[in-house]
């Protein structure tokens, strides 16, 4: 007999008999001569309710079951006469798939988000994470296919690099060489399995621009590693990067295309998902439902960023760290200006080039770069992007700047040589966008394995 999903069972529009679902039971209570068991089998957020009567051949066995076991259940889909369920399942019979024991840590009680990070591999079953994947499922769909509308073609971009795209050295080493006991000044990376260093990539970007300079506009997702130190709510060692690269784009172009695409995938997520971000809406986060319309109704503002740092050393407002020319805004500066002045998205381009990467286009000032930030409320910095530097000798201007070993580059400095075009691209974390869109404030509890410092479970 077919499997049925409970998603599917609840949104029939008539009664049917024999049907067959599979799923875990949420709770179980027993009542004289039968037993009402809400089962999930992961499909969606809500449970169906299943009638076991006592006339069935193991309702001693099924009375003894209890919350995290799996069952089989065939029988009759009737109206329910139970109040917030349209339908309920009158079970023909219930076969025992697998028993759970009392030390089931998932109980009735409400668990924090702290404990159930210490039981990643059962915390999906919860209705809090269960919602949670579901989404993040669906905006990867919804992601992929805003760029596939566009007729951008997706790119597979090295997991295992031998360069660092932000140069700023915060990458994972990886070696097939027994190291654990050595001096690692003293190992000859000649060696190791590559011949020579190999790290975790922190960005596509690099050589996701060599296809944006062959197929015009590209992009990739996937896994990104950050070997920072930081234990924030914010930070986390591998996340996943949404990183569009286009040919012939300029800086504004840029722009138009990540508000677009922000306000695209959040309205696509309002549609799809609405029974699952409800549930954040009710208990994660009150005003969710605000954040998300402002996302999609307004226009982002756009500044520069000298015009953003004098407003904000105009602002009648006590920040904990000095607004300072020529410094990276800070969080507070950033929740200001979309919280407080704007109260809505901002885009902040054309910053000091002395804060930003080698690969940033100078403008025509050679103070500044064509580079951009979108903020927003919440969050923060939620996208990354900028104009990449053309001009071969400007760029390997700035790389002798940086301190970049160009040697290790001569791939990227020939793509300026032999044809070089404008191009353009940005960046966006798919954990920072799904605390966005759900409200969750810590990035451990939008990843399924999250990887933290001194913390690898699982």
């Amino acid at each position: 007999m077919k499997q049925t999903r409970i998603l599917d069972c609840l949104n029939k529009s008539t009664p049917e008999n024999n049907i067959h679902i599979k799923g875990w039971i949420r709770t179980k209570r027993d009542s004289k001569g039968f037993s009402f068991i809400e089962l999930n089998d992961g499909s969606c957020l809500n449970n169906i309710q299943v009638i076991a009567n006592n006339t069935l051949d193991n309702y001693q066995a099924i009375k003894k079951l209890i919350a995290g076991s799996a069952i089989s259940v065939t029988g009759n889909l009737s109206e329910s006469p139970g109040k917030g369920q349209q339908w309920e399942l009158i079970a023909q019979q219930i076969d025992i798939i697998g028993e759970c024991p009392q030390t089931y840590p998932l109980q009735k009680k409400r668990h924090t988000d702290e404990f159930l990070r210490t039981i990643a591999h059962l915390r999906p079953r919860t209705n809090k994470y269960g919602a949670m994947f579901r989404i993040r499922s669906e905006l990867s769909y919804v992601i992929h296919n805003f760029f596939h509308e566009r007729g951008f073609q997706y790119i597979h971009t090295p997991i295992i690099t031998g360069s660092d795209c932000e140069g700023a050295g915060e990458l994972f080493q990886i070696t097939t060489m027994d190291i654990a006991n050595d001096d690692k000044l003293q190992v000859d990376f000649s060696k190791d399995f590559f011949g020579k260093d190999a790290y975790l990539t922190v960005s596509g970007q690099l050589a996701l621009e060599m296809f944006a300079l062959s197929l015009g506009e590209v992009y990739t997702f996937g896994p990104t590693f950050r070997a920072e130190n930081s234990n924030t709510r914010r930070h986390a060692a591998e996340f996943w990067m949404i990183e569009p690269e286009m040919a012939f784009y300029d800086l504004h172009d840029t722009m138009n295309l990540s508000e677009t695409f922000i306000r695209t995938i959040t309205q696509e997520m309002i549609d799809k998902c609405k029974d699952d971000l409800d549930l954040f809406a009710r208990f994660v986060d009150k005003n969710l439902m605000k954040t998300l319309n402002t996302l999609v109704e307004k226009d982002f503002a756009r500044i520069s960023y000298q015009d953003a740092v004098n407003l904000l050393k105009a602002a009648r407002h006590t920040f904990e760290y000095d607004v300072i020319d020529g410094n990276d805004l800070q969080a507070e500066h950033e929740q200001y200006l979309t919280e407080i002045h704007f109260q809505k998205p901002v885009i902040v381009y054309n910053y000091p080039k002395g804060i930003k990467p080698f690969y940033m286009r100078v403008n025509e000032d050679n103070a500044t770069v064509a580079a951009m930030d979108v903020l927003v409320p919440g969050i923060g910095e939620i996208i990354g992007g900028s104009q990449r530097e053309e001009r071969y000798d400007m760029l390997l201007s700035r790389m002798d700047e940086c301190g970049i070993h160009t040697q290790d580059y001569s791939w990227y400095l020939e793509s300026r040589q032999y044809g070089s075009v404008p191009h353009s691209g940005f960046g966006l974390g798919l954990e920072r966008f799904l605390m966005l869109i759900t409200g969750v404030q810590n990035i451990r509890d939008v990843i399924p394995y999250p990887r933290t410092p001194k913390q690898l479970m699982f």
